[in-house]
């Protein structure tokens, strides 16, 4: 098990959230590449440029929408 201290979890949690949300947006945007080696190629390439700018934007926007959340919600009686 990984030793990362708790009060870190907001920022495994936003590299976890970037990387599944861009490989999924990255996968859907590369179906028309019929071939597995082009599909395969042009997923990870699309991939990586996304992540790479999705997770300076979800590191600073999660404590914003954290709050947001917090203020539009309440608590169950």
């Amino acid at each position: 098990m990984f030793a990362i201290p708790r009060r870190y979890s907001h920022f495994v949690f936003s590299v976890i959230q970037s990387g599944m949300t861009c490989a999924v947006a990255a996968a859907i945007a590369s179906l028309p590449l019929t071939g597995a080696a082009v599909f395969l190629r042009h997923w990870l390439q699309s991939w990586l440029l996304s992540w790479t700018v999705m997770l300076p934007v979800v590191l600073v926007a999660a404590p914003a929408i954290r709050r947001l959340t917090h203020f539009l919600t309440q608590e169950e009686s």
